[in-house]
C-alpha cells in the first residue's frame, strides 16, 4: 500500500525527535474495532528503523542521566502537565482506536499524567543502605544508575497507560527509551509524542511502529538496547526471553492473567456481583486483572449465580460513539474475537453450559455478547487459561482449602480476591494464594504506591510503586580504601 492511495492519515515512527514517514516502506491499517473500518495507516519499521532509533538513544543517554533527578523530574511533570491539557483529545483518540467507552478512556488517561507525576518524587527519595565502613578501613557507598537504552513493547488494550508506566520509570531513573507500541492501537502513543516533543530532548523517547515478529523482535535483539520491558502475552514473553538470552539483557515482564474471585458464604453478595460486573467485563475483559473466574462457596452458588445473571444481561453494549451510556464495546480485533469465540465454542462442546451469551453480536464491528459459563471441568481450559474477552466461568467450591487449591490451579499468578468477612480468613488466604496482587472484598484497585506485577506465567519485576524504579535501574557498591 502506498501513501498516495488513501486520504487517511499516515503516521510514521518519532526518532530522534522527529515524525519519520516514509513512502518507501509497507503500511499497516490502524481500524476502528467498533465498525471494522480502516480510521488510519502506520509506517511497517523493520530492523534498520529499530537501528537508527537505538542509535538516537544511545546518543541522547550520556546527557539525560547525566541531569540530577530534580531536573528529570521536572521534566516529567511538564509531561504531566501537558497530558493533563490534552486528555479530552487523547481520550476521544483512545476510545476509538480501542473500542472503549469515553468514560473508561478518561479515567484511564487521567492515570498517565499521574504516574508522570508519582515517578518524578518517588526517584528523588529513593533509599539505600547508609554509607559506612562495613568493612574496616574501606568506606562503602551505594550508587544507582540506568541501565542505558529501555526497549519497551506495549499492549493493545491500555496502549497510553501501559506506555506511561514504562516511560515514566524508565526516564525518571536516567534511561533513554526505544519504544514499540502496538500495531492495533499506536494512536495516542504518536499523538503523545507530537505533544510533548519540545519538552523531552530529542531521542530521549524515540517509537517505532510495526509488528511484534519484526519491530519487537529487533528490539530484543539489539545488542544497543540494555534491558527490555514487555507487556504483553505469555507468548511475547516467552519469545522476549528466549532472543534477548543472547546478549544477557535483563528482561521486565507483566503477562497475562487468570484472576480468581473467591466468594465465602459470608460474604456480601451485592457486593461481590457489582465488583464482577466492573472488572470481568471491563475494556470488554481485555484486562489482565480482571475477576473472569469466580469461585463460590456451594452454600451460596445459586442466589450469587442469579443475581450475577441479572447484572450482566444488564450491561449496555455499543460503540462508543452511541453515547455515555454505554458500558462495553468491541473487542480490539478479527483476530481476538474469533480467539474468544473458539474457546467459549471448545467448552461448550466439552459439556460446559453457557449462562447467558456465548455468541458473537451480530452488527459492524468485533462484538461479544457478555457471557457466563457453569459446569466446565475444573482443570479445563476455560477454567484455567485467560481467555482476554467478555467471559466469565463460575465454579463451587466447599471449604478453604478447596477453595484455595482450585485458586491456584492455574499456571498464571497476577491477581486474586477474596470475599469474606472473616478477618482470620482472609489473612490465611493471602497467604496461601499464589498471586502478585490479592485484594480483600474489592478487585481492580490499584494504587500507584503499590506494585503490580505477579508471578508464574504473569511474568516478573513490577509497574509502578517504588520497585518499579528499582527495576528500571542497576546498583553499583564503590569502595574507597580509607588509609586507616
Amino acid at each position: 500500500m502506498n501513501s498516495t492511495m488513501s486520504t487517511l492519515p499516515v503516521l510514521g515512527h518519532v526518532i530522534n525527535g522527529r515524525n519519520e514517514v516514509s513512502n518507501g516502506e509497507e503500511l499497516l491499517d490502524v481500524v476502528d474495532p467498533s465498525t471494522g473500518a480502516t480510521i488510519a495507516h502506520i509506517t511497517a519499521g523493520d530492523a534498520a528503523s529499530v537501528d537508527q532509533a537505538v542509535n538516537a538513544a544511545r546518543a541522547a543517554f550520556a546527557h539525560w542521566r547525566s541531569r540530577t533527578p530534580g531536573d528529570r523530574a521536572a521534566v516529567l511533570i511538564e509531561v504531566a502537565a501537558i497530558v493533563d491539557a490534552h486528555l479530552d483529545e487523547l481520550a476521544e483518540l483512545e476510545s476509538r482506536n480501542v473500542g472503549k467507552p469515553s468514560a473508561l478512556a478518561t479515567e484511564e488517561l487521567q492515570g498517565v499524567g499521574e504516574v508522570f507525576r508519582f515517578m518524578a518524587g518517588a526517584s528523588r527519595a529513593l533509599s539505600a543502605p547508609a554509607a559506612d565502613e562495613y568493612l574496616s578501613g574501606h568506606l562503602s557507598v551505594l550508587r544507582r544508575e540506568p541501565h542505558g537504552v529501555v526497549g519497551a513493547i506495549t499492549p493493545w488494550n491500555y496502549p497510553l497507560q501501559m506506555a506511561s508506566w514504562k516511560l515514566a520509570a524508565a526516564l525518571a531513573m536516567g534511561n533513554t527509551v526505544v519504544l514499540k507500541p502496538s500495531e492495533l492501537t499506536p494512536l495516542t502513543t504518536v499523538r503523545f509524542m507530537e505533544l510533548v516533543a519540545d519538552v523531552l530532548p530529542a531521542g530521549v523517547v524515540n517509537v517505532v511502529l510495526g509488528t511484534g515478529p519484526i519491530v519487537g523482535a529487533a528490539i530484543t535483539e539489539h545488542p544497543g538496547i540494555d534491558m527490555v520491558t514487555l507487556t504483553g502475552s505469555v507468548a511475547s514473553g516467552q519469545k522476549v526471553m528466549e532472543s534477548a538470552a543472547a546478549t544477557l539483557k535483563p528482561v521486565h515482564l507483566e503477562l497475562g492473567g487468570k484472576a480468581p474471585v473467591i466468594v465465602f458464604a459470608d460474604a456480601d453478595v451485592e457486593a461481590v456481583v457489582d465488583a464482577i460486573r466492573m472488572s470481568g467485563f471491563i475494556n470488554s475483559g481485555q484486562e489482565c486483572g480482571a475477576g473472569t473466574r469466580v469461585l463460590c462457596d456451594a452454600s451460596v452458588v445459586d442466589r450469587l449465580t442469579a443475581a450475577l445473571t441479572t447484572a450482566v444481561e444488564s450491561l449496555k453494549v455499543g460503540a462508543p460513539s452511541e453515547g455515555d451510556h454505554i458500558e462495553m464495546g468491541p473487542l480490539v480485533s478479527e483476530t481476538q474475537l474469533e480467539r474468544v469465540a473458539q474457546m467459549v465454542d471448545r467448552a461448550r462442546a466439552e459439556g460446559a453450559t453457557i449462562l447467558i451469551g456465548g455468541r458473537r453480536i451480530d452488527r459492524d464491528g468485533f462484538f461479544y455478547a457478555p457471557t457466563i459459563v457453569t459446569g466446565a471441568a475444573e482443570g479445563s481450559e476455560i477454567v484455567s487459561k485467560e481467555i482476554f474477552g467478555p467471559v466469565i466461568t463460575i465454579e463451587t467450591f466447599t471449604g478453604e482449602e478447596k477453595a484455595v487449591e482450585l485458586a491456584n490451579n492455574t499456571p498464571y499468578g497476577l491477581a486474586a480476591s477474596v470475599w469474606t468477612q472473616n478477618v482470620q480468613r482472609a489473612l490465611r488466604l493471602t497467604s496461601a494464594l499464589d498471586f502478585g496482587t490479592v485484594w480483600v472484598n474489592s478487585h481492580l484497585a490499584l494504587a500507584l504506591e503499590m506494585p503490580w506485577g505477579g508471578f508464574g506465567w504473569s511474568g516478573h519485576g513490577r509497574d509502578i510503586s517504588i520497585l518499579s524504579l528499582e527495576d528500571f535501574s542497576r546498583t553499583k557498591h564503590v569502595m574507597f580504601a580509607t588509609g586507616a
